[in-house]
């Protein structure tokens, strides 16, 4: 929640994130929030469903290319999936800061399992057409623009605020554990049967998450306060968020991040195809590893029971500087080696940013903040990837991969120093516990913390 008025003037929105407090973030359980009957059902639910959702994308890619032979067609059907976001993703935040979280979600699951059994008839039925692909990708698209900050939104009344970070943190190990087996199963049920089982087994996953909703005790939600229906929401929200450094300037980082650093779809394949000359084979251990140390960061990040906008800085500056690095990598093991921490950071900046702008935001405007947030970070990579795909081609995949990584490093440091002099902070480096320390304290404590430096 915000502190109300005052919230705008620092970039640390409560105790949680005092830059002024020596202490290391707390420590929590990795999961703790599991505990809780309600979200442990919701865990529960998405582990079915994104290991199908995984198996979709894979499928409805290779179904696009089997039916036109090009990558630019797939490249459309990803174009369409995100559009939705990209267009109405902010008026769907303001749908959903009007109704209850529980509802929403029953109806936008059951319409995405709807689309999956229809793909899949067509496909089984040999009747499938690459428009009918477009259609179908299209529609996900438009249930996500409600489902997306609906899901986003519900864990805080799953689980309070104490353990916020704890539950987003799981999630994202959720998703990146899915990301691990669901190609896998795709892949094999593809070349055994067949993409319309993919699209069959996608849609019927959906009978978990909306079994656990159903099953959820609704008086042990935490209950938050909903927006009225009245005019001039949209803008509201807006004006929310440009008042509050804290909130803009972390969705401006996410931005720059998610528009030219997460790119990896053209980054990895240059590097599997021109670079290293290694193939297909290469490229999914590019991503297998880069889900690795996705799944790692996420489980670390659930041990914090903070988000800290100084971890959030530090990590988008270590993605970014690994990102060029890894540009520079001689040998494919030693580039392979490095998605590893970039996984870790890459999950770190995701989960933070998520984390600290649901913590710093009050409950009737989370789900118009939580849209814009998703709209930036996930229409960021559609209107990315032309930009670094034309780079990669003119100057090769080194130079694509380094800049993109440059730019994630230059917002971070720019962004910092911004926060830094909104909150009137300075570095101060010295040491704590015998370790080493760097981080922004207040001006006006130079003299008390003298000796320490």
């Amino acid at each position: 929640m915000s502190t109300g008025p005052g919230a705008a003037s620092a970039p640390a929105p409560d105790g949680h994130d005092d830059p002024t407090t020596p202490d290391a973030p707390r420590k929590t359980s990795m999961f703790a929030s599991l505990k809780v009957r309600n979200y442990r059902l919701f865990f529960t639910g998405q582990v079915v469903s994104n290991i199908g959702t995984w198996m979709q994308r894979i499928a409805q890619d290779w179904l696009v290319l089997s039916l036109t032979g090009s990558s630019a067609a797939v490249g459309i059907t990803t174009a369409l999936q995100f559009l939705p976001m990209l267009l109405f993703g902010l008026y769907g935040g303001v749908l959903v800061d009007r109704l209850r979280k529980r509802p929403t979600l029953l109806v936008t699951q059951s319409s995405m399992a709807v689309t999956a059994l229809f793909l899949a008839v067509l496909t089984l039925t040999g009747h499938v057409q690459v428009w009918h692909v477009y259609v179908a990708a299209f529609a996900m698209g438009l249930a996500t623009v409600v489902d997306n900050p609906a899901r986003q939104s519900f864990v805080s009344e799953l689980v309070g605020r104490d353990q916020l970070q704890n539950a987003v943190s799981l999630n994202s190990a959720n998703f990146q554990s899915a990301r691990l087996v669901g190609p896998a199963v795709a892949g094999l049920m593809i070349t055994g049967v067949g993409t319309g089982w993919a699209f069959l087994a996608n849609g019927l996953s959906f009978v978990a998450p909306l079994s656990c909703l159903l099953l959820m005790r609704a008086r042990e939600l935490h209950a938050v306060e909903r927006a009225p229906r009245g005019k001039g929401q949209l803008r509201e929200g807006l004006h929310y968020v440009a008042g509050r450094p804290e909130l803009i300037w972390t969705i401006v980082l996410v931005g720059f991040i998610g528009t030219f650093g997460f790119n990896f779809p053209v980054f990895l394949s240059a590097f599997a195809d021109d670079v290293f000359d290694a193939g297909a084979g290469a490229y999914s251990l590019f991503n297998t590893l880069m889900a690795v140390g996705s799944l790692a960061g996420a489980l670390l990040a659930a041990r914090r029971g903070t988000a800290r906008l100084r971890v959030l800085i530090a990590a988008a500056f270590a993605f970014g500087a690994l990102e060029t690095v890894a540009a520079t990598a001689p040998q494919l093991w030693l580039f392979a080696l490095l998605m590893v921490p970039i996984g870790v950071f890459s999950m770190t900046v995701n989960v933070t940013a998520n984390t600290s702008i649901q913590m710093s935001t009050d409950p009737a405007m989370r789900g118009r903040v939580m849209a814009l947030y998703m709209m930036v970070f996930l229409g960021g990579s559609p209107v990315g990837a032309p930009i670094v795909g034309w780079v990669t081609d003119a100057y090769g995949a080194r130079a694509g991969f380094a800049a993109g990584g440059a730019v994630a490093a230059t917002a971070a440091l720019v962004i910092g120093l911004v926060l830094a002099r909104v909150g009137n902070l300075r570095l101060s480096v010295g040491w704590h516990r015998g370790h080493p320390q760097v981080r922004f304290v207040p001006r006006e404590r130079r003299e008390e913390l003298a000796p320490a430096a």
